[in-house]
């Protein structure tokens, strides 16, 4: 019934098994892959032809998670998954953007690629696999795909590298790197790192691309036994059509990527489209999409090779220099921080909130749920390309440019225990052309620095591209302009401080980039990073001492666990009636840390002494403020210390004699100030009022 073929193999500490022939017969390409008791399906489908109209090639990659995988049950009302999480997400860019440029060039047939996670150990993460597996599955499926690719996770743990740490191992580690690639160069780089060297860097990526060799050999090795037949695809050819292009738009498009400023120059690419059309006979205009095609690579052609042959780019810029860089910060009177971050066309403005333990996200994962001090959100209006387009949820890309600039920024936050507030930053993009999550870096740690935040040091990024001619001649690019990104071969994005990497993320659009090449990137991009933190200093160097009146203060204290009950009260009353009367928020965790939060430092001080009162133990010889609660003939009892009460003899009360009863002298519900003078034999407290000065407090002992 089952063709099963399989292919097992020992990966660092793992089994890793690639099968198929068992499940999903009826896609085009289906694998199992396990690695420890870690299980995902990976499907593909493609459209066996083109969609009329079709001009570009339409991908889709679909990660999934299943809460059977780790043997939970969904949350919420429905008890089922809902829309993607930000995993699912980040997951699904992960495996599309080093397949992507794996496709035959001019491939236009609809793929759909679906990782499906169906066993999860809470060891390894699930997205190595799903890479592995997607990789085998369009391996096998026949589709001209030029793989196949590899993926590995590294880690950075004693100064060692680590193939594929578990996910305990990654909390301990100084970097969690994935890289994906062929078996001759690297595709793909994603990674947050605790301010690493470039060289660190340099040496976690060619680690990588190492270790998962074994991993591509045995997916070729699967695919001899069990790939379908090829499909026979051959790219259209447009030579003629692309000599008349040429010859009609050439001078047009060479003099409009000479006009430095963006929307004049869309504008003459445009003006240049349009004569091209009116000179074109009606032959080639029966297939437009060809005509784009070639328009697009006369692009290309003339962008590239100006680059190439003079060092100059469309800006006129030589390779290395970052454009021009403004920094504002504080801007914007009622938020906690802001900052407008501009270099060149590129603009971003980001305001940062301070909040409480009550302001955390709730994530549930997989893994289990935790909770998330640090948001980053990033949005891209269509205005900020001078374009209209619909409003709505957030996609991948925002996701994804979001998720980037939060791993270049959470290396240098302060320590909870340090600055115990959650932090919301989000990121307008007003302007772009070219790197704005690079932006929302850098206006990002100006944001945060002018809300008060004590980070350990700013952060800067830049983004660099890449111009590779088959000849093998390349120029690597500071500080690419978008339609640099749109023509070039790479998008390479470093972030980080002046001490180390925070952040690296490539995507490469060519079928990998050598050793050599990353080299030079990294070199290049730590120029530009120590330049833009240059311009940065101007505006901020450090958080500022004082937060804005808006900003909540927060203070922690630290009470025995025992005593947390006594705090909340039965059914909380207690708590409720320390926040009505004080008017701060309180956040007390099971470890005994309260957290005090207001603006007003007068309410903070309130409710601390509330807590205290109830938590904290009295001592011998201080002075108390209490109230009187019981007469009796031997005496009064005080409430002087939270719910402790304790007796003021007869002969203690001030202004007593002799034969004298209490009520000669207190009511009960009186204010009284008493001296704690100890405890009798069976623990109970004695009290007295008679050292105590009634009006101003003064311990009467001490006075000579």
């Amino acid at each position: 019934m089952f063709d099963i073929q399989r292919k097992e193999l020992t990966w660092g500490d793992e089994t890793l098994t690639i099968e198929t022939g068992r499940i999903a017969r009826q896609a085009d390409g289906a694998v199992l892959v396990t690695l420890g008791e870690t299980a995902v399906l990976a499907t593909v489908v493609a459209r066996r032809d083109v969609k009329p109209g079709q001009d570009f090639f339409p991908l889709t990659v679909n990660y999934q998670e299943k809460y059977f995988a780790a043997g939970k049950i969904p949350g919420g009302f429905f008890k089922r998954e809902g829309k993607p999480t930000e995993k699912e997400v980040l997951t699904s860019r992960l495996i599309d953007r080093p397949i992507r440029p794996l496709f035959v060039e001019g491939f236009k047939n609809e793929v759909q690629v679906i990782a499906t996670v169906l066993s999860h150990d809470l060891r390894n993460d699930p997205d190595i696999v799903a890479l592995v597996a997607s990789s085998a599955a369009l391996t096998l499926s026949g589709v001209p795909f030029l793989g196949p690719i590899g993926a590995a996770r590294v880690g950075f743990i004693d100064g060692e590298y680590v193939l594929n740490p578990s996910t305990d191992d990654v909390k301990e580690s100084r970097l969690d790197l994935v890289v994906a690639g062929t078996s001759d160069a690297v595709m793909m780089v994603e990674s947050e790192a605790d301010e690493l060297s470039e060289e660190e860097m340099l040496g976690a990526v060619t680690f990588g691309h190492k270790e998962m060799q074994p991993v591509i050999d045995a997916i070729i090795e699967l695919a001899e036994k069990a790939a379908k037949e090829p499909w026979a695809y051959e790219p259209p050819q447009h030579d003629a059509l692309f000599k008349k292009v040429k010859k009609h738009s050439g001078k047009a498009l060479k003099a409009a990527f000479s006009t430095v400023d963006k929307q004049e120059r869309q504008l003459k690419i445009a003006a240049a489209k349009t004569a091209l059309l009116e000179k074109l006979d009606e032959e080639d205009l029966e297939n437009p999409i060809a005509v784009d095609d070639c328009f697009k690579k006369l692009e290309q052609e003339i962008v590239r090779g100006d680059i190439i042959k003079t060092g100059k780019r469309i800006d006129g810029r030589d390779l290395t220099t970052v454009r021009q860089i403004d920094c504002l910060v504080g801007l914007l009177p009622r938020t906690h921080g802001s900052a407008l971050f501009t270099r060149g066309e590129t603009q971003g403005l980001v305001v940062c909130t301070l909040g409480t333990g009550d302001d955390e996200q709730i994530i549930d994962a997989l893994e289990g749920e935790y909770r998330e001090r640090f948001m980053l959100h990033y949005n891209f209006p269509p205005y900020s390309v001078g374009e209209t387009g619909r409003m709505g949820s957030p996609g991948r890309r925002e996701i994804g440019h979001g998720k980037l600039a939060w791993r270049a920024l959470r290396a240098v936050l302060p320590e909870n225990v340090e600055f115990p507030y959650t932090i919301r930053l989000v990121s307008e993009i007003t302007e772009s052309n070219g790197s704005s999550s690079m932006a929302t870096v850098c206006g990002g740690s100006l944001a945060m620095m002018d809300a008060g935040v004590p980070l350990k040091r700013p952060v800067a990024g830049v983004a660099m591209g890449l111009i590779l001619e088959k000849d093998g001649k390349f120029a690597v690019l500071t500080d690419i302009l978008g339609d640099e990104d749109h023509l070039g071969d790479m998008d390479f994005k470093v972030a980080g401080s002046e001490k180390g990497v925070t952040s690296l993320q490539m995507d490469i659009k060519v079928a990998g980039i050598t050793e050599e090449i990353m080299k030079q990137a990294l070199a290049q991009a730590h120029e530009g990073r120590t330049h833009i933190l240059h311009e940065m200093a101007n505006a901020l160097t450090e958080g500022r001492k004082e937060f804005s009146a808006h900003a909540p203060r927060i203070e922690m204290i630290t009470i025995p666990t025992d005593k947390i009950r006594e705090v909340i009260g039965s059914g909380g009353k207690t708590i409720r009636s320390i926040v009505e009367e004080s008017g701060a928020k309180i956040d007390i965790n099971d470890d005994g840390t309260v957290k005090i939060a207001s603006p007003d430092g007068e309410k903070i001080e309130i409710a601390k002494k509330k807590i205290l009162a109830i938590t904290s133990e009295p001592e011998v010889g201080e002075i108390y403020e209490g109230k009187v609660v019981k007469l009796m003939d031997f005496g009064a009892f005080v409430n002087f210390f939270g719910a402790k009460d304790g007796l003021v003899h007869v002969s203690q009360i001030s202004g007593s004699k002799k034969g004298d009863h209490p009520k000669d002298h207190l009511k009960e519900g009186q204010s009284v100030k008493v001296k704690l003078l100890g405890f009798d034999d069976r623990g109970k407290v004695r009290l007295s009022m008679k050292v105590v000065n009634q009006e101003t407090g003064e311990d009467l002992d001490k006075v000579d």
